[in-house]
């Protein structure tokens, strides 16, 4: 390489006019006036025309004109401000042009599969394969650049309030409990397998019992899991753990953290102190342990109404011990033809397992369409009192068991959110959602589990009810959402053996069992672990919100698809016979 660069593309200005400078980059743009060769030079930090004139050098001129889109150059030229008319107020380095002097092809592109400079031009598919030309799009390198200014953030935050930061292992024990995890088998240990951890739970515990109360790590994570839109099969997490603290002081340090990210990033300034809403409040007014606050529509509970109705399915679902609730879409019910109705019961059944949705609008005073033939003239004027309902307005009904009712709705009330614009762009609305159960019941194996982890303290105030009533114990655990995304989650942990071993009992884990997954956590608490807790954020989807995108893979540089595959290198991939035998592993069909 003659010509290595002295300027990156997105440096030069017009105080740089009269400068000899070299330049090197990809060809953004090709442009032929007359004879006169136009280029976009672009490099990571932007771009700079350059300009090859036939009357200084016709041989380079021609040379010029015969560059590709992506072809890799290097120029030599000097820098000079472009004529007056001719300015590009876009570009930083709009002002100026370079006349080059001296060109060297580095390397040649063949065809695009897609154009850089546009990315819808391609397939998502077809970007996943050739994910290294989507990185060259303007888009993912201003997400990349804004990921790798929040690594620094929070580094440099966390740094200020007195945390160390550490690495724990990747290759860990298997504690399987929630999300399946990664196995990795060990060729020395026959038979044998390490684990990928699903987040370093066990390791941040065990390092506030060796004594070091402030602990921060961004590290992977691992979970063998179905996944969605803003969920990868490995992901990043900036994961906090903290000593001598209570649930106040771990909120307070993810409030100051979450505010210094936005300041830094976005220079956004967010609420001093965010907001709090207990899970059981978040779940009944939207449906949601994640509930997206920046705009209306609350689910209302319509059991009182329902059971004066003559409508059987309300009536059936309430007397065996369902649920009954309402949506109000405000001004709105002419554009609710039955056809789409219909259509919102399709998605609704698909894939929330609904039975059906029911309707009324409301016609001047009255009830119309919809169920509205099984409401009396009298309910309806109670109804439309009690729910300040006008002209053109529309109710939603659910009715089935609690969960599908409460999941339904929500699903609902945030569609139809986006459908009618309900969502002000650039808001950014936190909250902290506190109070979730600890426990979950789970049908398929008769039992309770674990609604975060195992480690989770229960509030001392429900203390008795873990022998009586473990259903309504309630977790010292807290989830950071912000927008409708889940954005960070912890919990204050349980730190005596007494209390851990009861915990695992609820879950029903013996004490073999517990021995064999958690032995070595359980005699570390023999020898003084303090009381302790934490929050870990999900770093992608964190990012995924600043960059103002809904899909994690554009934060992540090089992400899998929703099947767990990576379409650029092919993994995962099949290996051969003899790494097989070394591993001791036989596949079957």
């Amino acid at each position: 390489m003659r010509l290595k660069r002295t300027v990156t593309c997105g440096q030069l200005t017009g105080e740089n006019v009269n400068q000899e400078v070299i330049l090197n980059g990809w060809i953004a743009k090709n442009r032929d006036h007359g004879g006169v060769i136009f280029l976009d030079l672009r490099d990571r930090y932007g771009k700079t025309q350059v300009t090859f004139n036939p009357d200084i050098d016709a041989d380079m001129a021609a040379r010029a004109k015969r560059l590709g889109m992506e072809d890799v150059i290097a120029i030599k030229g000097t820098v000079q401000a472009r004529p007056e008319g001719n300015v590009n107020s876009n570009m930083p380095t709009g002002g100026i042009e370079v006349i080059v002097s001296d060109l060297e092809v580095l390397n040649e592109a063949q065809p695009l599969p897609f154009l850089v400079s546009d990315r819808e031009s391609g397939s998502e598919d077809l970007r996943l394969e050739y994910r290294y030309l989507e990185l060259r799009t303007e888009e993912l390198q201003r997400f990349m650049a804004l990921r790798s200014k929040t690594y620094q953030s929070a580094r440099s935050r966390l740094n200020e309030e007195g945390f160390m930061e550490f690495e724990t292992p990747v290759l860990m024990k298997s504690t399987p409990e929630g999300a399946r995890d990664y196995l990795v088998p060990s060729r020395i240990h026959k038979g044998r397998f390490y684990a990928l951890p699903q987040s370093p739970q066990t390791y941040k515990q065990l390092l506030m019992i060796s004594g070091y109360d402030k602990y921060f790590q961004i590290v992977k994570c691992f979970r063998d899991e179905d996944l969605r839109a803003d969920r990868q099969p490995e992901f990043t997490q900036i994961d906090i753990e903290m000593s001598f603290v209570d649930q106040d002081d771990v909120l307070s340090l993810a409030t100051r953290l979450t505010r210094g990210m936005f300041k830094d990033i976005l220079d956004y300034d967010l609420p001093e102190t965010f907001p709090t809403m207990e899970y059981k409040d978040a779940m009944e007014t939207y449906g949601s342990d994640k509930p997206d606050i920046r705009f209306e529509m609350p689910l209302v509970e319509f059991a009182q109404y329902a059971e004066k109705t003559d409508f059987g399915v309300f009536k059936d679902n309430l007397a065996a011990g369902g649920r009954v609730k309402a949506l109000v879409l405000k001004n709105a019910a002419d554009k609710y033809s039955r056809k789409i109705v219909d259509g919102l019961t399709e998605w609704l059944r698909t894939y929330y397992g609904l039975k059906g949705l029911a309707f009324v609008k409301l016609d001047q005073s009255a009830f119309s369409a919809g169920i509205s033939k099984f409401f009396s003239p009298e309910l309806q004027s109670e109804i439309i009192g009690d729910l300040k309902l006008e002209h053109n307005d529309m109710l939603f009904f659910v009715s089935d068991n609690e969960a599908k009712t409460l999941q339904a709705l929500g699903a609902l009330r945030l569609e139809l959110a986006k459908r009618e614009n309900l969502i002000q762009p650039g808001v950014v609305k936190p909250l902290f959602v506190l109070d979730f159960p600890l426990l979950d019941w789970d049908e398929d194996s008769k039992r309770y589990i674990a609604m975060h982890h195992p480690f989770t303290s229960p509030n001392p105030e429900d203390a008795a009810l873990m022998d009586t009533d473990p259903g309504n114990v309630r977790a010292r655990a807290y989830d950071l959402v912000i927008n409708g995304y889940e954005v960070a989650g912890g919990s204050i942990r349980i730190h005596t053996r007494e209390m851990q071993s009861r915990m695992f009992e609820l879950i029903g884990m013996d004490e073999e069992e517990a021995q064999a997954r958690f032995g070595f956590l359980l005699k570390a608490f023999k020898f003084g672990a303090p009381p302790h807790g934490g929050i870990a954020f999900g770093f992608d989807r964190l990012i995924m919100i600043l960059a103002g995108t809904e899909n994690i893979r554009d934060v992540i540089a090089f992400p899998k698809t929703t099947s767990a595959s990576s379409l650029m290198d092919e993994a995962p991939s099949n290996v051969d016979e003899q790494q097989l035998r070394e591993l001791h592993i036989k596949l079957v069909e």
